[in-house]
C-alpha cells in the first residue's frame, strides 16, 4: 500500500508545515488552497501569510483545490480548523475515488453536532477512509524540520501504518494506531485544558499551581476518554498526555495564549482577538455537554467553558475550583 501523491487542503500554518514535512518524506506533495487568489500569491512568494518566515519547500506544488487536482491523489490531508472541516470535506467529496484516505489534521469537536472530525468526514465523504493525525507539534517547528512525533490513527492498521510511512521522515515521526477515538479525544480535550493552564500563568499563580492544573486536567481527559471507549495507552501517549504537556507549557500554543490573556483580565472577546484562532474556545462547550451526557466530571473544562461564555469570571472560577471538597486522588 503506497501513498505517493498526497494533497494537503488548507494553506494555513499547519497545512504549510505538513506540506514541508511530507516533501521531506519524499512524497509528491500538493498544497491546495480553497481560494484562487490565495493560491497564486502563496505560489509566487513561497510563503503562507499565516506562517511568516517559513519558506514552502520548492518540491511542493501550490494550487487551487479543484476536482482535477484532488482526483489524482492517493491521500488527502484536511488541514483546516475543526469548525470548518465539514465544508472542506464536502468540497473534496465529489472528486475522490473510493477508499482514498482523508486525514483530519484538526483537533476539536464540531459544535452543535458533537461529532469528532473523522465522524464528519465519514458523513460527508462516505466512500473515504477517515483518519486522524494529532500530537505534540507546533507548526513553526515542523515547517523548519525540527524533530516532532505525532500519532496517525485509522480503523485499519495496515492503512494507518502505510500512511505513517508515507508521511514519516527522520524529523517527523508519525506512530500509527487504530484507536481513532482516543486520538481525537486527546487532541480536542487538551486544547480546552490548555486555556485553563494559560489562565494560571496569566494570573501568576505559580509553577506549583501550573503542575497541579495540568495533572488534574489530564485526569479529566483520561476519565472522558475512557467513558467514550478510548484505550489507556492512547490517552497516556503522544496524542493525549504528550500533546497536553506541550500545549499547557508554551505561548506558541494559541489556546495557552488565550488563557494567558484571560488570566491577565481581558474579556473573552479581547482574549480571542489577541490569541488568534484557538480551537479550544470552540470545543469547550461541546466537550462539557458531552461530558455531562456521559456522566463524566470535568470541573476544569466546565470552568473554562463558563469563563468563555461570560457566565463566570476568572476569579469566581478559581475560587470554585480551590474550594471543591477534598477527595481521594483519581
Amino acid at each position: 500500500m503506497a501513498f505517493e501523491r498526497i494533497a494537503i487542503v488548507g494553506t494555513g500554518a499547519w497545512g504549510t508545515a505538513l506540506a514541508n514535512a511530507t516533501a521531506r518524506a519524499g512524497r509528491s506533495v500538493t498544497l491546495a488552497s480553497r481560494d484562487q487568489a490565495s493560491a497564486d500569491e502563496i505560489a509566487r512568494t513561497r510563503q503562507s501569510p499565516r506562517l511568516a518566515g517559513s519558506r514552502i519547500d520548492d518540491r511542493v506544488a501550490v494550487v487551487m483545490a479543484d476536482a482535477a487536482v484532488l482526483s489524482s491523489q492517493d491521500a488527502i490531508l484536511l488541514a483546516v480548523p475543526a469548525q470548518h472541516l465539514r465544508a472542506a470535506a464536502r468540497m473534496v467529496a465529489p472528486a475522490l475515488a473510493a477508499n482514498v484516505p482523508v486525514v483530519a489534521c484538526a483537533k476539536g469537536i464540531e459544535r452543535g453536532t458533537h461529532k469528532f472530525m473523522t465522524e464528519v468526514i465519514a458523513q460527508c465523504v462516505p466512500t473515504a477512509v477517515p483518519a486522524i493525525l494529532s500530537g505534540p507539534s507546533f507548526a513553526q517547528e515542523v515547517a523548519r524540520g525540527l524533530p516532532a512525533a505525532v500519532t496517525l490513527a485509522a480503523p485499519d492498521e495496515s492503512v494507518a501504518a502505510a500512511l505513517s510511512r508515507a508521511l514519516g521522515s527522520a524529523t517527523f515521526r508519525p506512530y500509527h494506531s487504530t484507536d481513532v477515538r482516543g486520538v481525537e479525544i486527546g487532541g480536542a480535550a487538551k486544547n480546552v485544558l490548555a486555556i485553563a493552564a494559560g489562565i494560571v500563568a496569566g494570573r501568576g499563580l505559580g509553577a506549583s499551581a501550573a503542575a497541579a492544573l495540568t495533572t488534574r486536567g489530564f485526569a479529566e481527559l483520561f476519565r472522558f476518554g475512557r467513558a467514550l471507549g478510548a484505550r489507556p495507552e492512547t490517552l497516556t501517549g503522544l496524542s493525549g498526555l504528550g500533546d497536553l504537556i506541550l500545549t499547557c507549557s508554551s505561548a506558541q500554543s494559541r489556546n495557552f495564549s488565550l488563557g494567558i490573556a484571560l488570566g491577565q483580565g481581558r474579556t473573552p472577546a479581547q482574549a480571542n482577538a489577541a490569541a488568534g484562532l484557538a480551537e479550544g474556545a470552540f470545543t469547550a462547550v461541546a466537550l462539557v455537554e458531552m461530558a455531562l451526557a456521559a456522566d463524566v466530571e470535568m470541573p476544569i473544562a466546565t470552568a473554562v467553558a463558563a469563563i468563555l461564555d461570560g457566565s463566570l469570571s476568572v476569579n469566581e472560577a478559581i475560587e470554585n475550583l480551590l474550594t471543591r471538597p477534598f477527595r481521594a486522588e483519581g
